[in-house]
């Protein structure tokens, strides 16, 4: 039986553990494409976003999620995953010029229950605003990848899920033309 002293001790370790050093390999991540990802903003331009997006990003995994119930064939894929890049590259792009980034800083990372890692960042605007943005990272093939981003209350997968499937719902589940759209 644990004692009581224990217990609390070993709660106390398990609370202090999900927060990660400055110096783990996330927040190293998270650093470097803080640095590419502002760089990219600078410029304002979709390939400097998309060479950003296929870096750091799961884009074949946020693409699969995006389709929900949809199914794209094998032939079509590669296809599929360059629209969705080029389609997060050009909003991206598009929401750059709204929202001018003067400096951003990364935060702590966390463990979730499904062992992706997040972490915290915050963005500071030109105008003096500031909003916060949890970046959710998957570790895959032996490296993180960006899986998700989260701000201003609203999961950027999940809002691209309700795009696409809208899309592909008013286009009577003809998946192709939703890749025609991206591919334009």
């Amino acid at each position: 039986m644990i004692s009581r002293r224990s217990f609390i001790a070993l709660s106390v370790a398990a609370l202090a553990a999900p927060a990660m050093a400055a110096d783990h390999p996330s927040v190293v991540f998270m650093n470097q494409m803080g640095k590419d990802l502002l760089h990219a903003h600078r410029q304002g331009t979709v390939s400097a976003f998309l060479r950003v997006i296929q870096r750091y990003a799961d884009v074949s995994g946020i693409a699969d999620y995006s389709l929900g119930d949809y199914k794209v064939s094998g032939g079509e894929k590669s296809r599929y995953f360059r629209g969705v890049s080029t389609f997060m590259a050009r909003y991206f792009a598009e929401q750059s010029r709204s929202y001018p980034v003067a400096k951003y800083e990364i935060g702590e990372a966390t463990v979730a229950e499904n062992k992706d890692v997040i972490v915290a960042s915050k963005v500071f605007l030109m105008s003096g605003q500031t909003y916060s943005v949890n970046w959710q990272l998957s570790w895959i093939d032996g490296q993180y990848k960006i899986v998700d981003a989260k701000f201003l209350g609203f999961s950027m997968t999940y809002q691209q899920r309700s795009l696409f499937t809208s899309y592909i719902g008013k286009h009577n589940g003809d998946v192709g033309q939703l890749i025609v759209a991206l591919n334009r």
